[in-house]
């Protein structure tokens, strides 16, 4: 795949350890909700993240995640803020994956992130809703703490402009003024579905994660071909 050269527009930290990037590409390149892009460090040193934005905006936002002791991401910021301090391009690879929005089907979706795979089912859940799909939609966000939620407020408007439309943020850690829901992510779906029969189900986080939760869904009567995450490819 060609490398696109894009401009860095701004970096936003969006907490102490997430930041938001948004690139402008040289040229229109499309893609899917869902899909990824890879960072091109080098020609030989290439490292995805999922895209947050949708196909029709202009340009392509990235979440971040740089905690502490995590080099891999850690040198990625590093790259993206040398090119914004001046004013370079950086090269990226876009419209990787095989998880992206299958717009076609006329399943309810479960959407399941956890910490910064949000990106992930965030573009979905803007696509779905920039399509105007009259289905149910459930969007479920674990973190570990609830100062990571940093979307909360974008995706409670999200849900009240669509009756279809739910959001269910997870916090494992919570704080004593907490009154949500708490645990692990995947076992609040599992609480909340009596069978997944039914669904199409988008996950992002963790690779961990992602195995467990593909797992325990499919003993709750999820199909495995009705179940989207790039981690399938390695787990």
């Amino acid at each position: 795949m060609n490398a696109i050269a894009c401009q860095v527009v701004s970096i936003e930290a969006l907490t102490p350890v997430v930041s938001k990037v948004l690139l402008a590409p040289s040229v229109s390149v499309p893609f899917i909700a869902g899909q990824y892009l890879q960072l091109c460090l080098t020609p030989t040193d290439k490292r995805p993240f999922s895209i947050a934005s949708i196909p029709e905006h202009t340009l392509l936002e990235l979440h971040i995640g740089t905690p502490e002791g995590d080099n891999w991401s850690s040198a990625a910021m590093s790259h993206l803020q040398q090119h914004y301090t001046l004013a370079t391009p950086v090269q990226v690879e876009i419209g990787l994956g095989h998880a992206q929005w299958r717009q076609q089907s006329e399943r309810p979706i479960i959407l399941l992130a956890g910490g910064t795979g949000f990106s992930y089912v965030h573009s979905i859940a803007m696509a779905i809703a920039a399509a105007a799909q009259d289905k149910p939609v459930f969007l479920y966000w674990g973190v570990r703490s609830e100062d990571a939620l940093y979307y909360q407020a974008e995706l409670a408007s999200w849900a009240a402009a669509h009756p279809k439309y739910r959001f269910i943020p997870v916090v494992q850690q919570p704080s004593a003024t907490w009154q949500g829901r708490t645990g692990l992510v995947h076992e609040t779906v599992l609480t909340d579905f009596v069978s997944l029969d039914a669904y199409d189900i988008y996950m992002a986080g963790p690779f961990a994660m992602a195995g467990v939760a593909r797992d325990a869904f499919i003993k709750q009567g999820g199909h495995r071909e009705q179940m989207f995450a790039d981690a399938f490819a390695y787990i």
